[in-house]
């Protein structure tokens, strides 16, 4: 049973101390790692936004976070996930980080489930574009994963559908009808990850896809909410456990913590 963490939104600039929307932004991200290290995953997918200034440095600090995370004695089997949303440099984010982890596009297999991350970055703009490339590339690992008999969860930074707040819908992702429509092809796609809109939105389509899709808090702050936080907390950093289990069903939950550093919550 694989365990899989999402984080979100980290939004990292390249001075350790640098603060965005008034916040740490590292340490907020540092003491996220250490949240979702405590769930013992085996995978944690960072869903874009991970350096808010693009820059070389950013990218390090995240890339020196992650591996100071994982603790010494942990399996090699264990890996991140990483993705480019718009407040991304996709190139900067794949040199620095690309030789040791999964950077998107990528796939990562763990038993009977594939995951599969996209980039979602368009330059110039904030809403997001996955592109025919890789709606290609996609399609095509969809038909090797049904094929193998996989289950698989889709990762990417901007929400493929319409969450109900005009304007994070108005920096949604460009061709999310046609991601939706690829996706509706293959039963075996159970969950849709995002993140972008920096909390918790949860929507099930209908019970003959058997899919579930799931908006992600940021790790460092959060907008106004569109649904009611399940854990009551709609303002904290925050995260999501999925258990995949062999049966194809997709076990979740969210995750809160204080936005203070040293609270040991």
């Amino acid at each position: 049973m694989p365990r899989l963490i999402q984080l979100s939104d980290p939004h990292l600039v390249a001075q350790a101390d640098g603060r965005v929307r008034g916040r740490s932004a590292l340490s907020l991200f540092r003491k996220a790692l250490d949240r979702a290290l405590h769930e013992q995953p085996d995978l944690v997918l960072v869903t874009g936004d991970c350096c808010h200034d693009e820059t070389w440095c950013g990218y390090v600090r995240l890339r020196d976070s992650l591996d100071d995370a994982i603790p010494k004695n942990s399996a090699s089997a264990f890996r991140f996930g990483l993705l480019a949303g718009n407040h991304d440099h996709p190139q900067r984010l794949r040199a620095v980080l690309g030789r040791r982890w999964v950077v998107a596009p990528g796939m990562v297999d763990k038993g009977w489930w594939r995951v599969l991350v996209l980039s979602s970055h368009r330059a110039g703009g904030c809403a997001g574009l996955i592109g025919g490339a890789q709606m290609s590339w996609l399609t095509s690992q969809l038909r090797e994963a049904e094929t193998l008999g996989k289950f698989v969860v889709v990762a990417l930074h901007h929400p493929p559908v319409p969450i109900g707040d005009p304007a994070m819908d108005s920096i949604g992702l460009l061709d999310g009808a046609q991601l939706m429509d690829v996706l509706k092809m293959f039963s075996s796609v159970r969950a849709v990850l995002f993140g972008h809109i920096h909390q918790h939105w949860q929507d099930e389509l209908s019970p003959d896809f058997q899919l579930t899709l799931l908006g992600c808090p940021s790790t460092l702050a959060s907008f106004d909410p569109v649904q009611p936080c399940p854990l009551g907390r709609a303002w904290d950093p925050g995260g999501r456990v999925l258990d995949l289990m062999g049966d194809g069903s997709v076990q979740e939950r969210l995750l809160r913590w204080s936005s203070v550093q040293d609270d040991p919550e």
